[in-house]
């Protein structure tokens, strides 16, 4: 199983240029201890820097050696998928060959007026720029049509990536449809869990495997990976003393956006507890825990983790990336 870090470049409590070499030094410091992915996300709102992630991931590139450079995820149904391409495609050449790509439809709504769009298109959008980004991957010359960007006739798109096939994984959160969908395609499937129980998606995750052996993927292409909150202390105790209150904070202030009650203490036990989404404890604790997630969703290739949207210290989190590193990618090769 491949373990990583995916950040949204948070910057609540520090200056915006700070943040971003902090975020920098996280990536690096993944790297240094072995962990196999680092993703950014992609969001347009005042608390977040990773409005442009292609950039800052090409900025890691250049100061990283082996860990793969993602987007965590890239809003294809606001974005034009040549550019998207064009952009991977050259964070693959700066790279040598690392970068990925997650596509996904995003969970906030901020991308579709900023570039000109109808959120009412949000699924139609998402799946036509996918069409159109997957030929893009696969040929260098295109001919294609579509409703919501302008054709292209016999056109070439450059640059070409390193990577024969640069990974594009689609970024699900839990409508059934987007897990046939991607199974359908033979992708690669990231699903977004940031509450309630993991093993609630299993259902889910059987969907996209037998939609995927339907159209004749091979098995080992249908990879699942886990996109998680966590966050890893030497202790239990430590770790939650260190992250309920900046999780609180931060879901508060996003529900009552969505319309969702405060977060108490007892809710966030809840979902910290042995079946429960959260990842937060001691390096054992979690290392268990994602044994069992693992097995509930029958298999996962991928786990990363999301730590960055509880307000701690640079510090805690250099601390949080060492223990993954260190004490759980380890343990997680013997089981």
């Amino acid at each position: 199983m491949e373990l990583g870090i995916d950040s949204f470049a948070s910057r609540e409590h520090e200056q915006p240029a700070e943040a971003i070499q902090h975020l920098l030094e996280r990536i690096e410091t993944a790297d240094r201890v072995g962990l196999d992915v680092f993703g950014v996300g992609e969001h347009h709102r005042a608390e977040f820097l990773d409005s442009a992630p292609s950039v800052i991931l090409a900025a890691a590139a250049a100061r990283t050696k082996q860990i793969r450079l993602t987007s965590a995820v890239t809003v294809l149904s606001a974005a034009d998928p040549v550019r998207v391409f064009q952009q991977f495609a050259t964070l693959d050449l700066i790279s040598q060959g690392r970068a990925e790509m997650v596509v996904g439809r995003g969970s906030f709504t901020e991308s579709f007026p900023l570039f000109g769009l109808d959120f009412n298109d949000y699924d139609a959008l998402f799946a036509e720029k996918l069409d159109l980004l997957l030929q893009l991957r696969a040929e260098e010359r295109i001919t294609w049509s579509g409703k919501f960007r302008p054709a292209l006739n016999n056109q070439a798109v450059y640059p070409r990536p390193l990577q024969a096939e640069i990974p594009i994984w689609v970024g699900v959160g839990g409508t059934p449809e987007s897990f046939v969908r991607a199974g359908l395609l033979g992708l690669p499937l990231m699903v977004a869990v940031i509450g309630g129980e993991t093993h609630r998606f299993r259902r889910a995750v059987e969907l996209y495997r037998a939609a995927g052996a339907r159209a004749g993927h091979a098995p080992e292409k249908l990879k699942v990976g886990l996109h998680s909150l966590g966050y890893v202390a030497p202790s239990r105790e430590e770790a939650v003393n260190d992250y309920f209150p900046g999780y609180a904070e931060t879901f508060t202030r996003i529900g009552r956006e969505r319309g969702w009650p405060p977060v108490s203490r007892e809710r966030f036990d809840d979902q910290n507890g042995r079946t429960g989404a959260l990842l937060v404890g001691d390096p054992d604790e979690v290392g268990e825990k994602i044994l069992r997630h693992a097995a509930a969703l029958g298999g996962i290739d991928r786990l990363t983790f999301q730590m960055d949207n509880a307000k701690l210290p640079r510090e805690k989190l250099l601390r949080s990336i060492e223990l993954i590193g260190e004490r759980i990618k380890p343990a997680l090769k013997t089981n």
